[in-house]
Parts: structure tokens; sequence; C-alpha cells
């Protein structure tokens, strides 16, 4: 069994967009959901929340388009479970030259790289987006 929550959770987005599918159902869990709402604010989904109750919480995505297109052409997971990657503040950079956003887990909480920067916070990479 993997355990890379995440990069099935990324995986699952983009595969849902790429069949055109509407609406997507996940495990909850609140890292997931934290990272969810991180992607609505930078535009790559459009709501996300949760239903059920205690053990059968799911995470229910609605999938963003645009001009027929799903908004999430590629992900690539950066930081991986049997190889965690970490960045300090400087290193942080524009990503597909603006047009994508890194994920970082950081110790002000779930952040973009251009929210990182502007917390002058560094943190784990967790993946692209774009």
């Amino acid at each position: 069994m993997v355990g890379d929550t995440i990069g099935d959770f990324i995986i699952q987005l983009k595969n849902a967009g790429m069949v055109s599918k509407k609406e997507v159902s996940l495990p909850y869990s609140k890292l997931r959901h934290a990272i969810a709402n991180k992607l609505v604010e930078a535009g790559y989904i459009e709501a996300a929340k949760e239903e059920g109750k205690k053990v059968k919480k799911t995470l229910a995505v609605t999938l963003k388009y645009e001009n027929g297109r799903h908004r999430i052409s590629g992900v690539k997971r950066v930081s991986k479970p049997g190889r965690r990657l970490y960045t300090k503040v400087a290193t942080i950079h524009p990503i597909k030259f603006g047009q994508g956003h890194m994920i970082l887990s950081t110790p002000a909480g779930i952040l973009t790289n251009d929210e990182a920067r502007a917390q002058n916070v560094g943190g784990e990479q967790l993946f692209i987006i774009w």
C-alpha cells in the first residue's frame, strides 16, 4: 500500500478533469481540505466541501473548466514520502513564468509560493501545479 495521500489527491483531481467530470468525491482529511481550499483560492478548482459524518467523511471537490478545458493542465509531486524537500524563502521562485503555483506546507499553514514569499516563510515543497 502506498502512503502518499497528497500525491493520490492531486493525481485524482487531474485525472477527473481529463475525463471531464464535474465533481469528484475523495476521502476526507484536514490536510487535503486545506490543500483544496488553497487550490480554490488559486483558481484551479471551483469549490471544496466536506460531506458526511465521523468515519464516512468525504471531500467533495467541484472542478473548474475554462473554454471547455480543465483548469489543471499538469501537476508534479516534489516532496515525496521517501524524500522530503524543504526550501528557504530565498529559493522560492515563480513557477512556469508565473503561470503556475508551488504549494508549500509551512509553519504558517498551507501556502502558495507567492504567499510564502510575502509572509517570508519557507517550508516543505508539496507539489507544483499549472
